[in-house]
């Protein structure tokens, strides 16, 4: 006998390849879901500028009302914190004016936290009162 582990074989083998791989696939999981939220977030700061790129490009507006309303549609989407840099500005396209709203957001990296101003949307809509 050679220090009592004869016959043992692979016996508890099982176990350490399950708490490897498990760990693993957990990180492989947690990074593919935090893919996942960056992008619904980047979609629906898209979809708040352009919204409010829309509302300000009517003609009865003017570009600096799209600032309030894509707050308001940032905050109800993602909440305040998403909210806080939204911008609105004129840009000519070929001879035609344009309404620009601009959001800087966090990057969520951890859940929906994040550094600040690293993620950037726009939405831009044609000016009805030309």
């Amino acid at each position: 006998m050679r220090d009592g582990l004869e016959g043992r074989g692979d016996q508890g083998s099982a176990v350490v390849d399950f708490a490897l791989v498990g760990g693993l696939l957990s990180l492989l999981f947690a990074g593919i879901l935090q893919l996942g939220i960056a992008l619904y977030v980047h979609n629906m700061l898209v979809s708040c500028a352009a919204e409010g790129a829309r509302y300000a490009a009517r003609a009865d507006r003017q570009p600096q009302d799209a600032v309030p309303q894509t707050r308001e549609l940032v905050v109800e989407t993602l909440g305040p914190g998403y909210a806080r840099d939204v911008t609105a500005t004129t840009a000519d396209a070929d001879g035609v004016r344009t309404v620009v709203v601009h959001i800087s957001a966090p990057l969520p990296l951890f859940g929906l936290f994040g550094p600040a101003r690293s993620m950037q949307a726009t939405g831009h809509a044609y000016a009805e009162d030309q």
